[in-house]
């Protein structure tokens, strides 16, 4: 008998994504069978408006129901798609998920607590009751509290065990206790469980409900015990601190590959890392740079935003660009910080190029071609962008937090590292990290063996699908 673990998320690439999120989905499902045939992982989600036609015509209708919300009574459409080997089953209902983008409407709440009503009111129709239903991020809390609150009652439901993810804890799903029963469907008699702060809050309610809890990288999970990084719920979780764990994520290397990677001007390994300079000559071409197969290239590829460390580029670019190095900058983000890059480059137009937008075809460029990535995050749950650059032969520069901190260690270390790093949160910090890099570049032999061992780094799934086996088989289902 296979164990049954059920994903319960708002996105998933290729179905829908807005980041990271969307990119664990897509890949640590597919790893978990891949690493144990003792598994049956299947995932639900939203079905979007946004879906792109290639997916949407491969749906399989299951069922059709309505569900009831408080006083709604609301249809349900129930799809499939297999892929992988892993089957994902999408949620239809135009009115909540019909929309231009999958976050950010004034009923937010509303639709995804339909969402985690539907998704326990689907178990018996998909035939699918799971050992352990693992839920991500605050969109999907509720199937943790419903499941713990309501539904553990009933027969099917009463051996389900629950794990909830944090990916971002700055997202926590806080809403008025006005609407506590009119729109979640909740009791008087669970205001407890979800009150945090004088308000709903999704987030703490399935800290407080399930049986696990876990985050996204070891160093994260200590992190957001302190008041500095866990946005006000470092109480509750020091209460939950038994149950915590933290698992760093991984990276689909299949997509991320460039010696078939089809964005790429050319393809390369550990084994050819010497054509990216090709690719390298060909992205300053193409970005209006002076081609130069020496002057190192730094990038920058993130939201804009100051939890990303986009304070301190700003504030250390003029020294860096001091040296003989290029700089290009890609995403989009605070006003601020798009208009202090945008004259950046405008001030020093024969070395420095912006660009503001989100464009995956060209991130998969600027990762192939630049000889340096920076990425000096205040906060970083995980972090997949210096994973992604070092799976491009792009050597990290990171700020020591969170993800980054567990998965780039300084050259400098015991043993010598796969990057450069620095801990305190100042622009002068930065800079000197950098400087680092730029002087490690000028030493050519040194710095190929360098990117050659940088690619080497396995960043896959493989270790983290094992490690939330142990979890799983340890607690739940031996």
């Amino acid at each position: 008998m296979k164990k049954k673990i059920l994903f319960v998320a708002s996105e998933a690439v290729p179905f829908a994504s807005s980041g990271g999120l969307g990119d664990v989905i897509g890949s640590l499902p597919s790893a978990l069978q891949s690493a144990s045939g003792d598994y049956d992982v299947r995932v639900i989600l939203p079905l979007y408006g946004t879906m792109e036609p290639e997916w949407r015509s491969k749906l399989i209708k299951v069922a059709e129901t309505v569900i009831t919300l408080s006083w709604r009574r609301q249809y349900l459409g129930i799809f499939k798609i297999v892929k992988d080997g892993v089957t994902y089953y999408f949620l239809d209902n135009e009115y909540y998920f019909k929309r231009p983008s999958l976050y950010g409407s004034y009923d937010d709440g509303e639709r995804y607590a339909f969402f985690c009503k539907a998704v326990m009111d689907a178990l018996p129709i998909i035939e699918f009751f799971p050992d352990v239903l693992h839920a991500h991020d605050w969109q999907s809390a509720l199937t943790v509290i419903y499941l713990k609150r309501l539904y553990g009652l009933l027969d099917k439901y009463r051996d389900i065990k629950s794990v909830f993810t944090i990916h971002n804890i700055s997202y926590q799903g806080i809403f008025s206790h006005d609407i506590l029963g009119d729109v979640f469907n909740l009791t008087p008699g669970d205001r407890e469980i979800v009150d945090y702060g004088g308000s709903i809050n999704l987030m703490k309610g399935a800290i407080v409900c399930a049986d696990r809890v876990t985050t996204v990288s070891p160093t994260y999970a200590k992190e957001i015990l302190s008041p500095t990084y866990s946005c006000g719920l470092h109480y509750v979780l020091e209460q939950n601190k038994g149950k915590l764990y933290g698992i760093l994520n991984g990276i689909d290397t299949v997509n991320y590959n460039p010696s078939n990677d089809p964005e790429l001007f050319v393809h390369f390994d550990s084994e050819s890392s010497w054509k990216k300079t090709e690719n390298k000559l060909k992205l300053q071409k193409m970005l209006g740079l002076p081609q130069s197969e020496n002057t190192p290239l730094i990038a920058v590829i993130s939201r804009l935003t100051s939890h990303k460390g986009i304070d301190l580029i700003t504030l250390a670019a003029d020294d860096i660009l001091q040296d003989d190095v290029q700089l290009v900058v890609l995403g989009k983000g605070d006003y601020l910080y798009e208009d202090n890059l945008y004259h950046i480059a405008e001030r020093y137009s024969d070395k420095a190029c912006t660009l503001l937008m989100y464009n995956r075809d060209m991130s998969k460029k600027i990762y192939a071609g630049a000889d340096i990535f920076v990425m000096p995050s205040k906060s970083e749950p995980c972090g997949l962008a210096q994973m992604i650059a070092s799976r491009y032969g792009t050597v990290p520069v990171v700020r020591e937090t969170g993800g980054l901190y567990d998965s780039i260690k300084d050259v400098g270390c015991e043993g010598g590292g796969n990057g450069f790093t620095f801990a305190p949160y100042s622009a002068w910090e930065l800079l000197n990290a950098v400087k680092r890099a730029v002087g490690a570049y000028r030493d050519r032999d040194g710095w190929n063996a360098l990117v050659k061992k940088v690619m080497e780094v396995d960043f896959s799934w493989d270790k983290s699908a094992k490690d939330y086996i142990s979890l799983y088989d340890e607690f739940f289902l031996r």
